[in-house]
């Protein structure tokens, strides 16, 4: 059972939640930047949540299918069509052996998240499926899919053709948006005017902008307090004796453009961080085109904590309404 790629689109890959535990080792998550797309796509085909689906970014591929499955669509805006004739996204719909599937341009967002039926089958790698290219670990051979690909897919189960995701559970882009940030242990380390600075500026996504990170452009540069460098630090005042980044966290090279780490990001390094985007708000950025306006919100712990127990109780409300 598998389905072959005539068209790879731009990048797409192999992806599932991923694979927590290794950060130690200098191997990030990986796994879907926009995890409850992937969530979502998954349940409408009857596969747990966590299974592995494509992640496409910009352009979605051309699949040509050798047995009968059940496909959805979730994320960005991104038109499915079998064989020419249209379906519709955030919905369940058949494809049979022999068809193709295949996509429009664009709408809106960056990334689609196309889950089927059994699932993607292709070997784990440290307990997960997410590629992460990079290291060449994990997906379909350690890379992006390619024209040729013969994509293994597990078995699935019987599901109803047709079902959805209400459209009050489904994430819209818009072309700006608010990311709620908690400041860090680093905070310290810059003036109280850039502090203000960054929280009143606009800034936009920089074209700069992947699974490793988002670079944001169009505020103003930081300033620093005055301080001695800690050996071993370089003589640029963003610069610190190596520390972990968490997922989410804020550094800024040279103190002028920050760059949000996300899922194949690093797990340390010499640049201070500002502190952290809060992970309800990371799949947000994963929808996020270039020149996207931005405005960095201030929020305090209990702000932050109560941010993901909302992110737990759509994702709650999701599950019931997929219930098979």
């Amino acid at each position: 059972m598998a389905f072959k790629v005539l068209n790879p689109g731009l990048l797409t890959t192999v992806q599932d939640l991923g694979r927590p535990g290794y950060f130690h080792l200098g191997i990030p998550m990986s796994g879907a930047m926009d995890r409850y797309a992937l969530r979502a796509a998954n349940l409408l085909v009857g596969n747990p949540e966590g299974a592995a689906a494509l992640e496409a970014v910009f352009m979605g591929p051309q699949l040509e299918f050798e047995v009968d499955a059940t496909v959805a669509v979730t994320g960005a805006d991104l038109p499915a069509r079998v064989d020419g004739e249209p379906h519709p996204a955030w919905t369940a719909f058949p494809v049979r052996a022999g068809q193709v599937l295949s996509f429009d341009y664009l709408r809106g967002g960056a990334r689609a998240y196309i889950a089927i039926s059994g699932g993607i089958d292709t070997p784990p790698a440290l307990g997960s499926r997410s590629t992460y290219i990079i290291g060449a670990l994990g997906g379909y051979h350690g890379r992006a899919l390619a024209s040729g690909d013969m994509v293994p897919l597990g078995s699935p189960r019987a599901v109803q053709h047709g079902m959805e995701v209400p459209a009050a559970l489904r994430r819209t882009v818009e072309r700006s948006a608010e990311l709620r940030v908690l400041p860090g242990l680093y905070w310290r380390l810059i003036t109280e005017e850039a502090g203000r600075n960054f929280f009143e500026d606009e800034w936009k996504v920089a074209p700069e902008a992947d699974r490793m990170g988002y670079r944001f452009r169009g505020g103003r540069p930081f300033t620093f307090n005055p301080r001695e460098q800690p050996f071993g630090a370089g003589s640029n005042p963003s610069n610190i004796v190596d520390a972990c980044y968490p997922y989410g966290s804020i550094q800024v090279p040279g103190g002028t453009e920050p760059i949000v780490l996300h899922r194949d990001a690093v797990s340390g390094g010499g640049y201070f961080t500002l502190g952290a985007v809060v992970s309800a708000d990371m799949d947000l950025i994963s929808q996020m085109q270039p020149h996207t306006a931005v405005r960095f919100v201030k929020v305090d712990m209990e702000q932050a904590l109560a941010a993901r127990a909302d992110e737990a109780q759509r994702l709650a409300r999701l599950r019931e309404a997929l219930a098979a």
